[in-house]
């Protein structure tokens, strides 16, 4: 398989005390910086570090099928697409 060009997935970003982490559910990695700018850029690197470890050791689809993405095939290429991810706020009572 050739090496994957480029990804669309979701991040997530979560302000804690003077950083702000940048987490993908649909890869499972994370990483911080002082800004979302900042979290954004590390991020990028980090998303580009990963795609070409996978795609040198070829294991793109057994890691990205464990993440639960899924390969679907159109005009003789095949694609990639990540999970859904969905963010909901849940208000759960603290029990004592």
């Amino acid at each position: 398989m050739p090496p994957l060009s480029s990804i669309k997935v979701t991040v997530n970003f979560i302000k804690e005390d003077k950083q702000v982490v940048a987490y993908a559910p649909a890869l499972d990695i994370s990483t911080v910086g002082k800004s979302q700018a900042e979290a954004t850029k590390r991020f990028e690197e980090l998303v580009r570090i990963f795609l070409k470890d996978i795609s040198e050791r070829h294991v793109v689809d057994e890691v990205l099928g464990e993440l639960g993405w899924t390969k679907v095939s159109h005009n003789r290429k095949s694609q990639w697409v990540p999970p859904s991810v969905t963010s909901v706020d849940l208000q759960i009572p603290a029990v004592a």
